[in-house]
């Protein structure tokens, strides 16, 4: 059984899904809490994929606590009637954690994709830190994307031979998705001039950043728009409504700056790969720009994907106003500096990591009898 309810575990999830399906040997059970309703619907619809069952749970402003008991009562039901041989989750939402949970109260084992992951900062992410810190010592197969987050499961003493180093699934849906002859569908972003303005691409959305911090973050944004006439930013802005009070009050009506309802996979997929510069404090999204070859400023107090900084792809910089600008406004005048982060990278993927997943499913099922390979950088870069 296959647990996951928003958008971003939807996206990592759809090539495991697809690659299970090929198998003969492995029956997906596809269940979704919707803990992200509409986003979640997008990514559905553009992988083709039809649940088996649909909990439905999103409310309105719904608080953590809400979204873990209405997931533990509609989880637990599907669970026991199934009776899957292992409930699979991703990464570390909240959703994925009440899904190992149940998993465990059934006594089901677990497998986990993106796992190891970590700040070692309580409240940074917020709640993801805490969640998949859980998931893990729920978990009885734990699917590293990197050599940084097998040995981070190693340190915390989860045996060696419940680890397998796969590569992020995120890659594998991104190559089946973007096109360099993409061509956009879409009123908003037919108006915009890729070829002679410099797009910068931003996206906000994580709990901590709620509040103050997005403030600033767009008073930021406003700054660049006012002191660069060659720019066109692009905000795809979250639905909740803390998130979009906030912009709006800022941002509204300056004609460089774009306000757009969430995009489908798809379209931000490909608009993702023709823009300049993106900021975000998305953790997947830090990994596809750097599989594509695109700066990154994070808009965070720390980050789990620390490989992308050490390499220098990415630059991880809070939420201060005057410091996004002078990072921003670097990338947007300086060639050289530019040409230092804007290159592809394969840390966190090759297209192969879903079907990683599947070999090691059908190795614990004994259904094959050789262990996979683990994924190292370098070696299969697509």
């Amino acid at each position: 059984m296959i647990v996951f309810g928003t958008r971003p575990e939807a996206i990592k999830i759809a090539p495991v899904i697809s690659e299970l399906a090929k198998t003969g040997s492995l029956k997906p059970i596809v269940t979704v809490t919707a803990q992200h309703r509409e986003m979640l619907d997008q990514v559905l619809d553009v992988f083709s994929i039809r649940p088996d069952y649909d909990l439905n749970i999103m409310r309105p402003n719904q608080k953590l606590s809400e979204i873990s008991t209405r997931s533990i009562s509609a989880l637990e039901k599907v669970i026991q009637k199934e009776r899957p041989e292992m409930v699979l989750i991703q990464g570390d939402t909240t959703t994925a954690f009440i899904g190992a949970l149940m998993a465990f109260y059934n006594k089901i084992p677990v497998g986990h994709i993106e796992a190891g992951l970590r700040t070692h900062d309580k409240y940074n992410p917020f709640p993801e830190e805490i969640n998949r810190r859980l998931i893990s010592v729920l978990s009885d197969l734990h699917f590293a994307p990197t050599k940084m987050a097998y040995e981070s499961l190693a340190r915390e003493g989860i045996e060696d031979k419940k680890i397998y180093i796969t590569g992020n699934t995120v890659i594998d849906s991104l190559l089946g998705i973007v096109k360099t002859d993409y061509e956009f569908n879409h009123s908003a972003l037919n108006k915009i001039d890729f070829g002679k303005k410099k797009i910068i691409l931003v996206t906000i959305h994580r709990r901590e950043n709620w509040g103050i911090p997005l403030k600033t973050i767009c008073l930021a944004l406003k700054k660049l728009a006012e002191k660069y006439s060659n720019i066109e930013i692009i905000y795809p802005v979250h639905p909740n409504l803390k998130i979009r009070e906030v912009v709006k009050t800022v941002l509204k009506g300056n004609p460089q700056i774009h306000l757009l309802p969430p995009l489908n996979y798809e379209l931000f997929s490909n608009l993702m790969n023709r823009s300049y510069l993106i900021l975000t404090d998305s953790g997947g999204i830090q990994e596809e720009a750097s599989f594509l070859g695109k700066p990154v400023l994070i808009l965070r107090k720390v980050t789990e994907r620390t490989e992308i900084i050490k390499v220098g792809t990415a630059k991880l910089l809070g939420t201060e106003k005057d410091r996004i600008v002078h990072e921003a406004s670097k990338l947007l005048t300086d060639k050289d500096e530019y040409s230092k982060m804007a290159k592809s990278t394969n840390f966190y993927g090759d297209g192969q990591a879903s079907k990683r997943i599947c070999e090691a499913l059908l190795y614990w099922f004994k259904i094959t009898r050789e262990r996979p390979v683990n994924f190292k950088v370098g070696t299969n870069n697509a």
